[in-house]
């Protein structure tokens, strides 16, 4: 049987690449989206199966928990998040604005991970969130998007006692990766990778870490990221 693989925000970008990326290599691709009227890219991949999410919405995760019921996941990869305004800034964001970031991109996150926890394989599952080189608090500082920037920096840290519950007899493993600068709507036409490079070695380095364990900061090369 071929492995099976959720990735959450499929719709375009780093996610559509994870989700034709996967599919290439022979995977079962479950695809979220949160419209899946504007998904035609997505619906044309073989192998592929198109559930509706809005990762902020706790009761529409938990009803896909219910949809997936039975399926074994081999890889949960958490993708969906949002970059808000390239000027937002501590001393001028909202509480709104504030408030929708950090709920998407750090606590929906983990909240949908625990939640999706039963369905992944115990002994060799991955499960990947989406991260960013501009979340580490060593190393971020200066990039720009301070906000976006602490928003993964909290998605780190949350990931980080999420693995902590899982327990030491855990076989999970849990990557915080980094895509590289990549040529997206977020990451701008200036960036140097495109998408096909950088969702081709994010999935090498998911299926090196299968039965590895742990939790690790990397980029799409295998690099390790300080935290």
């Amino acid at each position: 049987m071929p492995n099976t693989v959720l990735i959450v925000g499929a719709s375009r970008g780093l996610g559509l690449g994870l989700a034709k990326q996967f599919a290439s290599e022979g995977w079962q691709v479950i695809a979220t989206v949160r419209d899946p009227q504007r998904a035609d890219e997505l619906k044309a991949i073989a192998n592929i199966r198109i559930e509706a999410l809005d990762i902020d919405d706790a009761t529409g995760v938990d009803a896909l928990a219910e949809r997936l019921s039975g399926i074994a996941l081999d890889v949960l990869y958490v993708n969906a998040g949002i970059s808000g305004s390239g000027t937002l800034s501590a001393d001028t964001a909202t509480h709104e604005e504030v408030g929708q970031l950090f709920t998407t991109n750090a606590i929906a996150p983990v909240r949908l991970a625990k939640r999706m926890l039963p369905l992944v394989d115990p002994s060799s599952g991955v499960i990947v969130f989406m991260s960013s080189i501009m979340g580490s608090v060593e190393t971020g500082p200066g990039m720009g998007m301070s906000l976006y920037g602490a928003s993964k920096a909290a998605l780190n840290h949350l990931t980080r006692n999420f693995v902590a519950g899982l327990g030491e007899d855990s076989g999970l493993t849990v990557l915080s990766m980094h895509p590289g600068w990549v040529r997206t709507d977020m990451g701008g036409a200036e960036a140097p990778l495109d998408i096909e490079t950088s969702c081709r070695g994010m999935v090498e380095q998911v299926k090196r870490a299968a039965r590895q364990g742990g939790h690790r900061f990397i980029d799409y090369q295998g690099k390790k990221l300080p935290w």
